[in-house]
């Protein structure tokens, strides 16, 4: 009796949480919390699977924030263990306005820059390494799935641009050696990003 008299309580609470949100006629301010798993594709090192964690800042009807950490790993060749850490920032633009109910999908467009740390390390002996800071610029499209009006899942395909050099290994005399070179205007990787999201509270626009 108790336990469905907790599960009733809890279902009433999300019932009200949900209706408070609905109230609202502006999305802006709303504040989002969510987790993320990121493919990493066409980069110099090859595949990669990483996760991280997000919040998201709604501006208005046309305009979100997205606030992101990634870490990522990738096995090059069997040889090298490549570490990316991503933190940085992304502005979404919703071509169709975003109403408070919002439609099954809600396609954007985004934007942004993000700092990231490269280790790279051999596999065999994690002992030789190198590593470098940077920075890198992104740019792709997206699109929420909505599943309730509180609850989302986005799938994003962003480009990512590094503005710092890469590291590579080199081979001398039988002897692996890290180096950082100068990358084309182009080179960096696709990322293809998987996550889930929930609204939270307003930060303004209570009324």
């Amino acid at each position: 009796m108790r336990n469905l008299a907790f599960i009733l309580f809890i279902m009433s609470a999300i019932s009200l949480s949900a209706q408070e949100l609905s109230r609202f006629s502006n999305p802006g301010g709303t504040f989002s919390l969510g987790s993320r798993t990121t493919l990493s594709g066409f980069d110099s090192d090859g595949f990669g699977l990483g996760t991280g964690g997000q919040f998201r800042i709604q501006l208005n009807k046309r305009v979100n924030t997205d606030w992101f950490a990634d870490y990522i790993v990738i096995n090059a060749n069997d040889q090298v263990r490549s570490e990316y850490y991503h933190i940085g920032w992304s502005v979404l633009f919703y071509p169709w306005e975003q109403q408070v109910y919002p439609r099954l999908f809600q396609p954007y467009v985004l934007a942004g820059h993000c700092f990231d740390y490269n280790k790279k390390s051999m596999i065999n002996n994690p002992n030789v390494y190198r590593d470098r800071f940077g920075s890198a610029i992104q740019a792709g499209l997206g699109t929420h799935l909505n599943l309730t009006e509180r609850l989302d899942i986005s799938l994003t395909c962003q480009y990512m641009f590094h503005l710092t050099e890469d590291l590579h290994l080199d081979f001398v005399n039988d002897q692996p050696v890290f180096s950082q070179h100068k990358h084309s205007a182009l080179e960096g990787h696709l990322l293809t990003t998987l996550s889930i999201n929930y609204k939270v509270f307003k930060l303004w626009g209570r009324k």
